[in-house]
């Protein structure tokens, strides 16, 4: 049998593709029903097999994770295992999904949400972010975690932008293809996970501490369609890298007090720490006159031509 995804030949009665993990059972795209290996037309539904093919939450994680960055991910899997990690949580999903699948063909439904798909996980990986899971009509995606990134607020921030932008573009195709109306909403938050067991086809188990997993998706839910929220925290650490616009504060269910939100809406004026700092106001020097003198100095002879070596 060969797997669908890489081509690779597997020996009769193989559950996943031995080279890449994927799970070789064919599945109805109608349906969903499982196929076995010789059926030319679902047993459930009658559909051809020729349009069965696995959901992006069957596929493994090593099926859409570029090599590269698989490879980051297992060579520091040990270490990571049961260690807490600050990350950027990032969630992305379709607004008014079911009302959408419903007005259009199942397999129509199916290659759309393939090239949503495809678009998130391009947009997440470029900036070594991971998809941590498929949400159905969405997906999850952490940045900083299972790869450590001090910048991981402003990668996230990054992506959703890219993200915003693609998908901008796929709509267009998706309303002039299919007359459908495809609008992504896009949550982001920041906090601490617990990084759990990594396995070595990539998969990941993360438990949330502080509603960390769970602010990033009340976010997305009260985005609008197209547009991207952030929470406080993670405005916090992407103030100045990018444009925000203060939304005020908003009561979220599960948490006791008004939740401030922001909304992303461009890059900001500043690239790097410094550029921060600077804009905030540099601390002063105190106490170091003669080191003061001694600097102007060196620079007027400099300036004048009179270099040292």
């Amino acid at each position: 049998m060969n797997c669908s995804a890489c081509g690779q030949p597997n020996p009769e009665r193989t559950k996943f593709c031995l080279e890449c993990g994927m799970p070789l059972a064919a599945r109805c795209a109608s349906c969903g029903g499982e196929l076995p290996p010789a059926a030319k037309f679902c047993g459930q539904c009658g559909t051809q097999v020729a349009a069965a093919v696995p959901s992006p939450a069957e596929r493994s994680p090593r099926s859409y994770t570029p090599r590269h960055l698989a490879g980051k991910i297992l060579a520091s899997r040990s270490a990571l295992e049961g260690e807490r990690k600050q990350v950027t949580v990032l969630f992305a999903d379709v607004k008014g999904s079911m009302e959408l699948a419903e007005s259009v063909d199942p397999e129509e439904w199916h290659a759309i949400l393939d090239r949503f798909f495809a678009v998130l996980a391009d947009g997440v990986h470029r900036f070594e972010g991971t998809v941590n899971q498929y949400t159905g009509d969405g997906i999850m995606a952490l940045f900083g975690a299972p790869l450590s990134h001090e910048d991981h607020a402003q990668r996230a921030c990054y992506a959703a932008l890219a993200l915003q932008g693609a998908l901008r573009e796929l709509a267009r195709e998706v309303k002039r293809q299919h007359g459908l109306e495809l609008a992504t909403r896009i949550g982001l938050n920041s906090g601490e996970v617990v990084v759990g067991r990594i396995g070595d086809d990539l998969r990941m188990d993360y438990t949330a501490q502080g509603h960390t997993v769970g602010l990033a998706q009340r976010m997305e839910a009260l985005a609008s369609g197209g547009s991207i929220y952030l929470s406080e925290r993670t405005a916090a650490l992407a103030s100045g890298y990018f444009a925000l616009e203060d939304l005020g504060e908003f009561r979220v269910k599960g948490v006791s007090e008004p939740l401030r939100v922001f909304e992303l809406t461009g890059v900001g004026a500043l690239r790097t720490r410094f550029d921060r700092s600077r804009a905030r106001g540099l601390s002063k020097f105190v106490g170091r006159t003669a080191e003061m003198s001694a600097l102007e100095a060196a620079l007027a002879q400099a300036l004048a031509g009179h270099g040292r070596g």
